[in-house]
């Protein structure tokens, strides 16, 4: 079984995309043939520093590196060192109807926050539809408010499939019950756009700092508080044990307790969790040779596969 995911490289890696993706995708190493990308294509829709960009792409490596993924059990690479993604994106963009595209709400949520109407931004899902049916993948994970962007891959997927004959695998979406939306410390979904993130490899100090200011309500600290509605509980839970998260809503609930206090504990939490992978970290940023090395090879793998598909729709169509 076939398994894709990507991550774009626009950023530092924070909370949200721990949560969010890459811990699923890499305990994903144990139940499949998972494919796992570097998606600097799709940054340059938002990225044109060239210094940023080859940063964020190296640090993303180290981060997923640092994180347990194993380069022996899991095809890890650079979308740009996969050429045969933009043929098929420009073969998928012959069936793609205009109006499939004028739907899609991640390019309408982008042009409200700023960004420039551009081709890039327009085409976005096709790309990502040639990431995925490149590798004739399965399953996709993604989370709940990204289906729509794997529900045009299949629409374009059976278009093409209609038209020209069976090339394409249907992927399938697989969004696991227990992902949840991670929360930023003002209660949004956490983002880079946003400015609320907590990343993962940052400095320590800063990382404290962004937690202690996670938003809260003005609960008095002697009075009983409601776990199910505060920030800085949504995101202890995923740190915690059955028992530690117990405990805490024991202490929400039974007053007395401040919202510092959990702060701290979710701080300590941080910190217990990450420690020893930026210790990892640390090691691998000594050992850039080796990160290279471990995307060559992944790229390499990646091109075997993405050149059987390409040539069945490169024939289909008439190109050869």
């Amino acid at each position: 079984m076939r398994i894709l995911s990507g991550i774009q490289s626009s950023g530092k890696l924070h909370l949200g995309n721990y949560f969010g993706m890459m811990k699923p995708a890499i305990s994903l190493q144990e139940k499949g043939d998972p494919f796992i990308f570097i998606a600097n294509y799709h940054a340059l829709t938002t990225v044109h520093d060239r210094e940023r960009l080859l940063t964020d792409t190296r640090d993303v490596a180290l981060d997923f590196l640092a994180c347990g993924l194993d380069p022996e059990r899991t095809v890890f690479f650079r979308q740009s060192d996969v050429p045969e993604v933009q043929e098929l994106a420009w073969l998928l963009s012959i069936v793609t109807p205009m109006g499939l595209l004028e739907r899609c709400h991640s390019y309408k949520d982008k042009l409200a926050k700023g960004l420039a109407a551009t081709h890039g931004l327009f085409a976005y899902p096709v790309l990502m539809a040639a990431d995925i049916l490149l590798y004739q993948s399965n399953l996709v994970p993604v989370g709940k408010d990204q289906k729509q962007h794997l529900e045009v891959t299949r629409d374009i997927a059976i278009k093409f499939n209609n038209e020209f004959g069976e090339i394409f695998t249907i992927p399938e979406p697989y969004i696991p019950d227990e992902v949840a939306v991670v929360p930023g410390l003002d209660g949004q979904k956490m983002s880079k756009s946003y400015g609320n993130t907590v990343e993962l490899f940052g400095p320590i100090k800063e990382a404290k700092a962004r937690i202690m200011r996670i938003v809260t309500d003005s609960t008095p600290l002697e009075a009983p508080k409601n776990p199910d509605t505060c920030n800085v509980f949504a995101l202890y839970k995923l740190f915690a044990t059955p028992e530690q998260r117990a405990e805490m809503e024991q202490n929400y609930r039974g007053g007395n307790y401040g919202y510092g206090s959990a702060k701290k504990a979710l701080f300590e939490l941080f910190q217990e969790t990450f420690a020893p992978l930026r210790a990892k970290r640390e090691e691998l940023e000594k050992n850039l040779d080796y990160v290279e090395e471990v995307l060559r090879k992944g790229a390499e793998r990646a091109r075997a596969a993405a050149s059987i598909t390409l040539d069945k729709a490169r024939s289909a169509v008439g190109l050869c």
